[in-house]
């Protein structure tokens, strides 16, 4: 008997987690498609196909459920990003994946983001991680410089790398995902190679 009400026990915590994950993959999911201000409990227990009852109970409150899920997603956005170091390469290749899953949802946020406190917070996390990514990734070209060479380099690398330079050429240019990659990479090139020249003067 004891076994069997440890089993069930187990059960039923797996399927609350299942749950509860399913909930901030509908949270996300929602919020990549329409406003913040549009991600009602209704709307996002619908989109998980649980009850608001439900969510309430796994979250607590909608600020409970959108602090939840914004802390899911960065997860997701860190791990997706890892990125050999000094591999200009792989950093684009890396980067394109991560745009064409994360871009839209990205741009629809900074849309919202100068009214609605939620989205300025995710999007003012995200600015710092991209610059982060940046200063780790290309940290072989980086370090060399001082400060102020350091910093200058970096801005150009963050504009370089930057969702809107992806959605000029990949939205509004309408280019492919290969083509938008390139451009961005030759971007990416044209800076490390400015700064092995100006290392050499």
């Amino acid at each position: 008997m004891k076994t069997t009400r440890t089993y069930d026990m187990r059960g039923r915590a797996a399927e609350a987690d299942r749950t509860r994950a399913r909930i901030l993959d509908a949270a996300v999911a929602l919020a990549g498609e329409v406003p913040l201000a549009a991600c009602t409990l209704p709307a996002i227990a619908d989109r998980a196909g649980v009850s608001v009852q439900t969510v309430l109970r796994a979250y607590g409150s909608r600020d409970g459920l959108f602090t939840a899920a914004t802390t899911r997603a960065r997860e997701q956005v860190v791990a997706q990003r890892a990125t050999p170091v000094g591999d200009a390469d792989a950093a684009l290749d890396v980067l394109a994946e991560h745009y064409e899953a994360w871009g839209d949802t990205m741009l629809l946020l900074l849309a919202q983001e100068s009214w609605e406190p939620v989205a300025a917070e995710i999007t003012a996390t995200g600015k710092l991680l991209h610059r982060d990514w940046v200063r780790s990734v290309f940290a072989p070209a980086l370090d060399p410089l001082d400060a102020a060479d350091r910093d200058q380099a970096v801005d150009l690398l963050v504009v370089a790398t930057d969702l809107y330079a992806w959605k000029l050429l990949r939205r509004d240019r309408g280019l492919d995902r290969a083509a938008t990659r390139e451009r961005m990479y030759r971007l990416v090139a044209s800076v490390l190679a400015d700064i092995m020249e100006g290392e050499r003067a």
